[in-house]
């Protein structure tokens, strides 16, 4: 269990932590998360059924993706999603590993990283990265890393071009936007391994399917997927 030094202690007095969700003070041994706000997350369990959920189907017959699944269920403007928020546009890259950590640790139960050898973050576009200041999908991947013990591959993949948010976008729109725009930097480090992609939230899957057909061409690999949220319709 993580627990706060001297100095952390004092910080925390001085300038105490708070939930991101409800904004309740956080106790020592808490990140990021209160333990009430950690209970009432909208959990998916699709860890359970990998290969047969709604997020997995969104990949069926377009990406040879083996098992996806997500943390939880993401709303856009609800309450839970202003951890979201605030990992993505409130400069917060620690809350993206704490999250990690959350979701390593309910999907050790599942077994669902039995076999997967890497960790792949959805990369930003160098541009987008500069601008926030961090990937928050690596973010993600660092905190599960540290619960799991796999390697991050955080430059295995890159992203050409950003050409506009997907939030607006239709399926078909999404799917369009993203075409092409992936491409892969070290083959040697991915040959041969099963990885797991990592991203924030899972919408229509277009991202992660841009992804997997460009790693597809790869000796040897195989692919699977968490995100930390997926939307439903």
């Amino acid at each position: 269990m993580w627990k706060m030094n001297w100095f952390s202690r004092f910080l925390d007095f001085i300038s105490p932590r708070l939930c991101v969700v409800c904004g309740r003070r956080l106790s020592p041994t808490e990140r990021s998360l209160c333990s009430v706000c950690q209970l009432h997350l909208p959990r998916t369990a699709f860890q359970f059924t990998p290969q047969d959920n709604p997020m997995a189907q969104l990949f069926w017959h377009l990406a040879p993706i083996e098992r996806a699944a997500a943390f939880i269920y993401y709303q856009p403007h609800s309450e839970m999603a202003r951890m979201v928020y605030r990992l993505k546009y409130r400069n917060s890259p620690d809350v993206g590993e704490d999250l990690g950590r959350l979701m390593a640790t309910d999907f050790l139960l599942a077994h669902y990283f039995d076999d997967i050898d890497l960790l792949v973050p959805v990369p930003l576009t160098r541009k987008r990265q500069h601008q926030r200041g961090y990937n928050q999908s690596e973010m993600l991947a660092r905190g599960i890393s540290d619960v799991t013990h796999l390697p991050v591959a955080a430059k295995a993949l890159k992203r050409q071009v950003f050409r506009e948010s997907q939030t607006h976008l239709s399926r078909h729109e999404r799917q369009e936007n993203v075409d092409g725009i992936f491409v892969v930097t070290d083959t040697e480090i991915l040959k041969g391994h099963h990885i797991l992609l990592i991203d924030d939230i899972c919408t229509t899957g277009a991202t992660l399917t841009a992804c997997a057909q460009v790693l597809a061409s790869i000796e040897g690999i195989r692919i699977s997927v968490l995100t930390l949220g997926f939307t439903k319709d």
